[in-house]
């Protein structure tokens, strides 16, 4: 998946102010732990997605059973 990049000079202020200003304030480490953040963020989205899957997907009882003589 390609990433959108922030170039300055496009009369964005997230691009060309914000972003540039980020990029030099924080560290590898800092910019790990934000990568981190969003990755743990959607595999809680992905979870809870399958747990109500699998609630949607269970055999549910239909009918009575009834003994014949």
């Amino acid at each position: 998946m390609e990433q959108h990049k922030h170039e300055a000079g496009r009369g964005c202020l997230l691009c060309g102010t914000v972003m540039p200003l980020f990029e030099r304030m924080w560290s590898d480490a800092t910019n790990d732990h934000f990568r981190n953040s969003r990755v743990e963020f959607w595999k809680g989205v992905r979870s809870l997605i399958d747990d109500r899957i699998n609630h949607l997907s269970k055999d549910e009882a239909k009918g009575t059973r009834v003994t014949v003589e």
